[in-house]
């Protein structure tokens, strides 16, 4: 009697088993069908390019005026005019101020009198040297005579020579009183006004005037440059690149002069010195900008842009956009960037797909699709605006 009860419960128990079972099978499937894929991230995209690429080595430098002067007087006056206006351009020669020239005009004047006279009374006594002379060779005069008169007359001569000189130093005096610009720059802050009395001692002098066509560029280096640079400088002049401090603007661009003939062995480090023509005198002196020498051209370089780079603990890195969509992140090695564009020395390939713009919804294996015109420059747009503020 138990065998036959026992035998319809275990069927039963089955029967129960396979209808969770199937019941269990069919809720997974609807969780599934309601659950798709995650849809491709758009990101903006870019190629590694393959060019030629200059090589820069770059450094802070300290603009340095070509010629300095301070404008000082080398006679003691009345400042009666200033000729010129605070900032003002000016050229070589360009009267800056007038000291009041009466006094030495009034002593050229007199001197010259004297001039004068020594020379009327060596006029005269020439006249009688010819008359003792003529007298001499007759007999009707002594030869002392005619001897007392010649050291006369070279007494007038020696004394119009010393006028004649006195002359032309009161001329050099008189010249002082006009002080001028030694060369083309600009004027500073004016340090005495007009009807003031001027000092050869005075510190400040009359003004400043700083010449800044051309200008010039002291930078320094690390030291394990030098040997580039030497070997560099053996195949011809380094052009040289002035920055803003940013690097955002380009200032001008010169040439290397200069290469210091010791290294500082506090800081480690070379100086170098370079002159840029600033004609739009976008450089000023005592200015601090990046400098950029140009030390080499590497020849089918491969580059992306800047932001193609991303930075993580274990180094740079980008995200490759493989051929099914998918992103996978490679380490990369930078030798540079520079002006937007990132000179890559290993660990992409010519013509592979990187990421530009929108890694921060990526990770590795996210499907990507990419965006194009208008709508690849909005998604940049607005990851700028998402950025956070450094």
């Amino acid at each position: 009697m138990r065998r036959k009860i026992i035998v319809p419960a275990v069927g039963a128990i089955i029967v129960l088993a396979i209808g969770v079972l199937a019941l269990d099978l069919e809720s997974t499937s609807k969780t599934s069908a309601a659950s798709p894929a995650s849809p491709p991230v758009p990101v903006v995209g870019g190629v590694v390019a393959q060019h030629d690429v200059p090589i820069y080595l770059t450094g802070v430098g300290t603009v340095i005026a070509y010629n300095t002067a301070i404008i000082h007087s080398q006679i003691q006056g009345q400042i009666v005019s200033i000729n010129f206006t605070e900032g003002q351009t000016v050229h070589s020669g360009d009267l800056l101020a007038q000291i009041d020239p009466r006094p030495y005009q009034a002593q050229i004047e007199q001197l010259t009198a004297n001039r004068d006279r020594d020379q009327a009374q060596l006029a005269n006594s020439l006249a009688n040297l010819d008359r003792y002379t003529s007298l001499a060779q007759k007999g009707w005069a002594t030869p002392q005579l005619q001897e007392t008169q010649k050291a006369q007359v070279s007494q007038l001569q020696n004394a119009v020579k010393s006028d004649q000189a006195l002359i032309d130093a009161a001329n050099v005096q008189l010249s002082y009183t006009r002080l001028t610009s030694p060369f083309d720059g600009v004027t500073g802050i004016r340090q005495i006004d007009v009807g003031n009395i001027i000092h050869p001692t005075d510190p400040n002098g009359l003004v400043v005037v700083t010449q800044v066509e051309p200008i010039s560029v002291i930078f320094t280096l690390p030291e394990t440059n030098l040997p580039d640079i030497q070997q560099q400088q053996a195949k011809g002049q380094l052009a040289v690149f002035a920055d803003s401090q940013n690097g955002k603007i380009h200032l001008d661009q010169g040439k290397l002069t200069l290469v210091d003939n010791e290294i500082l062995q506090t800081t480690g480090s070379i100086r170098l010195k370079a002159d840029f023509p600033n004609t739009t005198r976008r450089l000023w002196p005592g200015e601090l900008i990046t400098v950029r020498l140009l030390a080499e051209t590497r020849h089918d370089g491969l580059t992306v842009p800047a932001s193609v780079v991303q930075q993580s603990q274990q180094g740079a890195y980008a995200y490759v956009i493989g051929p099914d969509g998918a992103v996978t992140t490679r380490p990369i090695k930078v030798a540079q960037i520079s002006e937007g564009e990132a000179l890559i020395d290993s660990g992409l390939a010519a013509n592979e797909q990187v990421v530009v713009d929108g890694q921060y919804k990526l990770t590795g294996g996210t499907h990507v699709t990419i965006l194009h015109g208008k709508a690849a420059e909005e998604a940049a747009a607005q990851t700028a605006e998402q950025a956070p503020i450094p």
